[in-house]
């Protein structure tokens, strides 16, 4: 089955995949937003054993994300897309019978695992999809459907576990994942042929003419799972991830610490709408002016917002402040990606992929742990003031190993590197 022309962004698998992608983000917010309370309610968890049931999502993500690079090239995008998706609805089933605390912590485990390769085939497929001229404005669409679940999850998380009743998230999860599932039957994904590396034959002097080369497959490697060429670009992606964490899991804690509960429900709701206005508009900016003209002010933008945070808080700074972190980490994640896919060929681009998602993930998922650790020592104030340097300091990282280079001041140049390779079969 093949796809549509790659000359429209707008096509119908592209807008299926977004489809499929909202009620994946879905149920990953409403999870992670509602875990670390009812692993406390539902089986007596301590502090520790809750926020491992919330973040041991994550970690099944990332291993299963180092993995999927590799499967891809063996068993194709749509084939794990679909295997995954079939096990992320039964695995959303099954919190719903699951009766103590040990079969949870496995649950949320091969959960994660099952989305991060999921959301990794999906993501490599969309990027087959994007006209190459248009990668980071489609990456940005893209990436409006996670933003949509970031607002909509949490607020549902909270309804429908009203009065304790967790059961209705879980049913909720499931239905959502089923839906996932069958939009991602009907998408069409350009699969790509993995790359080989040709050994010439000896030559028999008996034989009537030239001996065809062999094909022989690369070795697994640490090549095989982290892409070299994607992975400076993806340190970005670490340091940010590791500074939104940082809002994440500790926002709501500083808010209610400070009286202004209101203002940090606020924040949410005003960080998803800047994130959205965000997404729509970078990625087509640095399509037509070059990555630098967005990376930069980007940064900027998030790390004001960030410092935000750290000032005495008010309910105008902290909308401020999602305002800020919201347009400069929304936009920031989509243009990191493209950039991390146009440094690769067309042949690598799952590898490189999964590659910018596993940094995203170790910054998200293990940031909080790092944070909590010199939260008693900085307090929130001082952990913000901490992460807006971080941002900063991000921005020499991103000068280093990319910023300086000459395709990054020109728009559209990576494309005729970033499209080499394999063509497009099945």
């Amino acid at each position: 089955m093949g796809v549509e022309p790659a000359g429209r962004l707008w096509t119908r698998d592209f807008v299926l995949a977004i489809v499929t992608n909202l009620f994946i983000s879905m149920v990953y917010y409403l999870l992670m937003v509602s875990m670390a309370l009812y692993a406390v309610e539902r089986f007596r968890a301590s502090d520790s054993a809750a926020g491992f049931a919330s973040s041991s999502f994550i970690l099944g993500a990332v291993v299963s994300r180092l993995f999927s690079g590799k499967l891809m090239e063996v068993v194709g995008r749509k084939r794990l897309l679909i295997v995954s998706l079939g096990l992320y609805t039964l695995l959303s089933y099954l919190y719903i019978p699951s009766g103590s605390l040990e079969l949870l912590l496995a649950l949320r485990l091969l959960h994660g695992m099952a989305f991060g390769a999921g959301s990794t085939a999906l993501a490599a497929g969309v990027q087959g999809l994007i006209p190459p001229a248009r990668r980071s404005e489609g990456t940005g669409y893209f990436g409006v459907s996670t933003t949509l679940s970031t607002a909509v999850g949490p607020f549902l998380a909270v309804l429908l576990s009203a009065g304790g009743n967790y059961d209705g998230i879980f049913w909720f999860c499931t239905i959502s994942s089923i839906a996932a599932l069958a939009v991602g039957l009907l998408v069409r994904l350009p699969e790509r042929r993995p790359a080989a590396v040709e050994i010439p034959a000896p030559e028999d002097p008996a034989a009537p003419g030239p001996v065809p080369p062999v094909h022989k497959r690369r070795r697994l490697g640490l090549t095989s799972f982290v892409d070299p060429d994607a992975l400076p670009i993806s340190l970005v992606t670490l340091l940010g991830g590791f500074a939104y964490s940082g809002i994440v899991a500790f926002l709501t804690s500083y808010t209610r610490e400070e009286g202004l509960d209101s203002a940090g429900a606020v924040f949410f709701l005003v960080y998803a709408v800047a994130v959205l206005v965000s997404r729509l508009f970078a990625g087509r900016l640095q399509d037509r002016r070059g990555d630098n003209m967005v990376m930069y002010p980007l940064l900027l933008v998030f790390a004001a917002g960030l410092a935000l945070l750290a000032v005495e808080p008010s309910p105008v700074t902290i909308v401020l402040a999602a305002v800020g972190t919201g347009l400069g980490f929304g936009g920031l994640m989509p243009a990191v990606q493209a950039i991390a896919v146009k440094a690769v060929p067309e042949a690598r681009i799952g590898l490189a992929t999964s590659t910018f998602f596993v940094m995203l993930d170790v910054g998200v998922g293990f940031g909080p742990v790092l944070l909590g650790v010199f939260l008693p020592l900085t307090g929130f104030a001082g952990m913000y003031a901490v992460l807006c340097a971080l941002v900063v300091l991000t921005i020499g990282v991103y000068l280093l190993v990319h910023g300086r280079k000459p395709v990054s001041r020109r728009p559209g140049a990576a494309t005729a590197v970033g499209d080499a390779g394999a063509g497009i079969s099945g």
